[in-house]
């Protein structure tokens, strides 16, 4: 059966788990949310979304360079203890991420970095490309916000496909590990080089 998004939407609402997770968890549901909460609890999903506040003082910091020199990248991730600091999981997730990085170069770590200022010029220059396209008045916004969502998606290291398996987002493979590990595990900040690169 299709999932539609308002159903994703409405379980994300009532569970606090990923997109993605409540996707496959309706998927396999048949659409039926009451069991696709009860399927997340099984999977652990959902206690992993409770641990989203307890704090992060351990970690790791990765670096990983590409290119043979020409890109570099440095990516802190975030877990409770030290023992779990050690775990190849998250040795594992950082190297993936520092990889991401690399390749898809973002810009933010979570749309909620996108400073205000960007995200109404970006809105601004997709209502005028809708409007030379001649689109109707009353749908301009509804077509900017689509377009801003696909921004988030494609700079917001979050929310970017993972370029291994782009069925999961970082997100996923983050809330993966945290649900693994049992803590709560978090993408802290990155820095990006590229060699010969102009400041923005």
């Amino acid at each position: 059966m299709a999932i539609t998004p308002e159903q994703v939407k409405h379980l994300r609402e009532r569970s606090g788990a990923g997109i993605m997770d409540c996707k496959r968890a309706l998927e396999q549901c048949d659409g039926d949310v009451a069991r696709a909460v009860e399927h997340l609890r099984e999977q652990g999903i959902l206690r992993a979304a409770h641990r989203e506040s307890r704090p992060t003082a351990e970690g790791v910091v990765e670096s990983y360079v590409h290119a043979g020199g020409k890109i570099g990248v440095l990516v802190e991730v975030n877990c409770e203890t030290d023992f779990v600091a050690r775990t190849p999981e998250l040795r594992s997730l950082a190297h993936e991420v520092a990889m991401q990085i690399a390749a898809q170069h973002p810009r933010y770590l979570s749309r909620e970095e996108v400073p205000p200022a960007v995200r109404d010029k970006e809105l601004e220059i997709y209502r005028a490309q809708s409007v030379r396209e001649g689109k109707p008045e009353k749908i301009l916004d509804k077509i900017a916000a689509g377009k801003l969502e696909k921004y988030f998606q494609e700079f917001c290291l979050l929310e970017q496909p993972f370029i291994r398996d782009p069925d999961r987002t970082i997100e996923d493979l983050r809330k993966e590990v945290a649900v693994k590990t049992g803590e709560n595990v978090r993408i802290r900040r990155f820095a990006r080089f590229q060699l010969g690169e102009a400041e923005e």
